[in-house]
């Protein structure tokens, strides 16, 4: 085993993992955002919904420009840096990953119809469905390919004998114990994500000067849809904790610092860990016990019945700790503006909110990147599940470092170089031109 080439391929997947990440999550949330948007704006009669539907259609296709780049360079490390386990469970979980790449193109086909039939189309009913098939196609390529990591915490379909894989059965696989939890939550995060990035993109805009009701509209909308995928989050989280009570102990063991196995469990939020002893933590009494098993005084197995290499690391308990404060801060400050919308509360229209709004975009992307670093570093130290270790998936290339350097140019040049043409694409075509040349065309006023 070479070690120097297991931590460079865990360095090079991390980063693109959590470069591609960013994008494939937009990719995912936005089709749903801009449908829902159009249908609204049909629905209403109200001109500025089909423009926001139609300039975050604009945005989208750059965002999926580089999620194609960056799905493909995660495919081509998948085989690359690590051959052994690819060898292995490219036998038993290769459906997915093809099916993903029908599912994308599904979605590039019908995306591509949409974004140039805008003009072809009398009714906007009529071109809202061409939405239907790039949202379906957009989610579906995130469904295939959760599958393939909750087969990886999670291994079924298959017998090991003799170190031969025998008794495959793709499907088993597919619809392991892991992956209801797993893919409603990756869906579900996407989706509010999204909202909140869209919002806060509104929320700038405002805080720049600008008076449209257009950026009011859009940011009212998103607020709403942010809420409501913000508590669908929070409770398929508590379904994701059950699981792991059930299948992966260690894991929410060491997410949660406990120690021992005991009943009557509090929940640990933050602290610190000084000669194995959890100081200035906040304790929730009996939260950990009703998390895993819905009962206040219900036993969880602590990290005491496992062997110390089986136990992954326990940072991952700040990792655990940022997903929940910033999903439960994201909620709650989305219900405060639906509420003070509804009643009538100024004080949501004062820049120091409209800026915790602006916040929460950055915010929403941070925690998607920490939930994933929680996913797979919780994981640790299994590629595989109780069948493969990390370190035997890996290559035993010597160039592994030289690959991560050259990656990292690769992804600098594409973060840049996509927020750079995103950025002008909104500046050279602002909102006020489009809404005056859609006034023209409509022959009336639409402000």
């Amino acid at each position: 085993m070479n070690e120097s080439a297991v931590y460079w391929s865990r360095m090079l997947t991390e980063l693109t993992l959590s470069f591609h990440i960013l994008y494939a999550t937009i990719g995912v949330g936005v089709p749903l955002m801009i449908m829902i948007a159009q249908w609204t704006g049909y629905k209403n009669n109200d001109e500025h919904y089909i423009l926001l539907a139609r300039r975050w259609a604009r945005g989208f296709v750059i965002t999926v420009a580089v999620g194609v780049v960056t799905g493909t360079a995660i495919g081509l490390q998948l085989s690359l840096l690590w051959p052994n386990f690819m060898q292995l469970a490219g036998q038993v979980i290769a459906l997915p990953l093809f099916m993903e790449t029908f599912a994308f193109f599904f979605e590039a086909i019908f995306l591509g119809i949409y974004l140039y039939t805008w003009d072809r189309f009398e009714s906007q009913k009529k071109h809202m469905l061409l939405l239907i098939p790039v949202a379906i196609g957009a989610s579906m390529s995130a469904v295939f390919i959760t599958i393939v990591n909750s087969f990886m915490n999670a291994p079924q379909g298959f017998d090991m004998v003799n170190g031969e894989l025998v008794n495959i059965q793709p499907v088993l696989a597919m619809f392991n114990p892991a992956m209801p939890t797993k893919v409603a939550h990756v869906l579900a995060t996407a989706y509010m994500t999204s909202a909140f990035v869209l919002a806060a993109i509104a929320g700038f805009r405002i805080l720049r000067g600008s008076t449209h009701i257009y950026h009011k509209k859009a940011l009212y909308l998103l607020m709403k849809l942010g809420l409501i995928f913000s508590i669908a989050t929070a409770l398929i989280g508590d379904f994701s904790g059950k699981y792991l009570a059930e299948y992966q102990p260690e894991k929410l063991a060491a997410a949660e610092w406990h120690f021992e196995t005991g009943k009557d469990v509090p929940l640990v939020l933050f602290g610190k860990l000084e000669d194995g002893e959890v100081k200035y933590a906040i304790k929730i009494p009996f939260a950990l016990s009703i998390l895993a098993h819905n009962n206040p005084r219900a036993e969880v197995i602590g990290l005491d019945q496992f062997a110390e290499e089986d136990v992954p690391p326990l940072y991952i308990h700040y990792l655990f700790d940022i997903m929940v404060s910033i999903g439960m801060l994201m909620m709650l400050v989305s219900l405060i503006y639906v509420v003070a919308k509804w009643r009538g509360w100024q004080f949501i229209y004062r820049k120091w909110f409209y800026w915790i709004v602006v916040a929460g975009g950055p915010l929403s992307l941070l925690g998607i990147e920490v939930g994933w670093w929680l996913a797979e570093v919780g994981r640790q130290p299994w590629i595989l599940r109780g069948v493969m270790r990390t370190a035997e998936g890996a290559t035993t290339s010597g160039q592994v470092d030289l690959m991560f350097l050259l990656f990292c140019g690769v992804y600098l040049v594409l973060g840049v170089g996509s927020m750079v043409v995103l950025v002008r694409m909104f500046k050279k075509n602002p909102i006020e031109r489009e809404i005056a040349e859609r006034q023209a065309e409509k022959g009336g006023d639409i402000l």
